[in-house]
């Protein structure tokens, strides 16, 4: 016969769930935690492999069947449909790092992923949450000391040559799109020198990017001012000499009237005579522009067959543009006003261009607008391949906020994942001679940091284990 000891350990009420098995005072870790880490990591595990100038390209379909091919980790992450929220974290942990520094997205997303592999393994081992933060602080507190120190070199955007400038941005391009960078990292370098402002600062959004497929990235050229992707709608196409811009923000046709009207006409000299008007006020509009020393109107509205008739007579150039926001980056490198009215502009009101000409580029024509102390500039890359145009595209975004960053701190550390390697080494130093529990969180941080040289080991081909550790 059992002894009622025996009786009582066996009688395990399944509704209390595990804790009504172990003993009391018994804590474990919620599998919901888990599931949150494994789906951050599942999301790491993907786009860490991208890292680098030999990551590997991933081949995305979105919802509208559009296809990308590219290892940009902020492209995957923006076509990705992320419904885990943890997940999402590590997204907009990316998202934030793209829109402050414009790169290392993969950094971000790779480094946390290890970082919260680490953090599975320590709780398995029972540390609880609360002491892994606390190990992760001081190891951040120990890297933002050892960081200063590890500056190889100091880059001033006033002082430094254009070689110098060339060494800090060609490694950037080289991870992006590798084999290119030796051609965009001097066009690239010429258009921020274009736009930078006289307190040393640079807008990424002042460096505009025309694609054009055909020939090799080798013809990619740098034009300082503005590029449109159509040709002019009169007659003038060229124009060598400097010259005023008018831009209007309407149509140039006749106006209507806000409210439906009737006009009884019961001659033909009637129907005569209002055409004659309509036609007399056309012209005195244009010969009005024409006057105050334009030479080139863009409108962002449409050209009516009378006006450009007049438009011809008067030898004015005449171009469209349907862009609301290219519209307002022309007024941005012509220095002029976008009009809502039609009518001669004044002298404030309008631009100045040194040569505005219409070419044929790769089968596409273009207007070419020059204009003097621009502030804006634009790239020409050439690709044969939609594809390439657009990861040189993203090459280009990357180096122009990377030569941001190099106005607002000079500072340059060494890459290729020496960084990250010393500062794992010396956080290692710092968890030998750390009393408590707080050493098993720093060095999981140390070990998170060596992910970065242990992939772009294994993407390039090398023995991970002997190269990174």
């Amino acid at each position: 016969k059992q002894s009622p000891k025996i009786m009582s350990s066996m009688a395990y009420n399944s509704a209390s769930g595990l804790s009504g098995m172990l003993k009391s005072g018994h804590s474990h870790w919620d599998h919901a935690v888990i599931r949150n880490i494994e789906a951050a990591m599942e999301l790491s595990t993907m786009i860490h492999t991208s890292l680098g100038p030999f990551g590997r390209h991933k081949l995305l379909v979105n919802h509208l069947e559009k296809i990308h091919v590219t290892s940009d980790c902020n492209t995957i992450l923006r076509e990705l449909e992320v419904e885990h929220p943890a997940a999402k974290l590590l997204k907009m942990a990316a998202t934030m790092q793209d829109e402050e520094c414009g790169d290392a997205t993969n950094l971000v997303v790779s480094f946390a992923g290890e970082l919260l592999r680490q953090t599975l393994d320590l709780m398995k081992m029972g540390l609880h949450t609360s002491e892994v933060i606390a190990g992760y602080q001081i190891a951040s507190e120990k890297i933002q000391e050892l960081l200063p120190t590890l500056v190889c070199k100091q880059v001033s955007v006033q002082t430094a040559s254009d070689e110098e400038l060339s060494q800090v941005l060609t490694p950037v391009l080289a991870s992006k799109h590798y084999g290119s960078h030796e051609v965009l990292a001097p066009l690239i370098l010429q258009a921020c020198k274009v736009v930078m402002s006289p307190s040393y600062r640079v807008a990424p959004e002042a460096v505009r990017v025309v694609k054009l497929l055909g020939s090799s990235v080798s013809a990619s050229t740098m034009i300082p001012g503005y590029v449109a992707q159509r040709g002019v709608e009169s007659n003038v196409t060229s124009i060598e000499e400097t010259c005023k811009v008018c831009v209007f923000a309407c149509g140039i046709e006749a106006s209507s009237t806000e409210a439906k009207g009737t006009v009884l006409m019961k001659t033909a000299q009637d129907l005569k005579g209002y055409n004659i008007s309509e036609e007399t006020k056309m012209e005195e509009m244009i010969q009005g522009i024409a006057e105050s020393g334009v030479k080139v109107l863009v409108t962002g509205g449409v050209v009516s067959e009378m006006a450009l008739h007049f438009i011809d007579r008067y030898k004015l150039m005449c171009l469209k543009i349907g862009s609301k926001w290219e519209l307002r980056r022309l007024c941005q490198a012509t220095g002029a006003t976008a009009l809502v009215r039609l009518g001669a502009p004044t002298p404030d009101e309008m631009g100045v261009a040194t040569s505005v000409k219409v070419q044929q580029v790769g089968g596409k024509t273009l207007t070419v607008l020059k204009t003097p102390d621009s502030k804006l500039a634009t790239l020409v890359l050439r690709a044969s391949t939609s594809s390439v145009l657009q990861d040189l595209e993203r090459a280009v975004d990357d180096g122009v906020h990377a030569f941001e960053q190099l106005c607002r701190d000079g500072r340059v550390v060494p890459g290729a994942g020496a960084t990250e390697m010393a500062l794992s080494l010396k956080l290692h130093q710092l968890a030998d001679v750390s009393p408590g529990l707080d050493q098993y969180a720093i060095r999981a941080f140390a070990k998170a940091l060596e992910i970065i040289p242990r992939t772009l080991a294994d993407t390039a081909g090398f023995d991970a284990t002997q190269k990174g550790g």
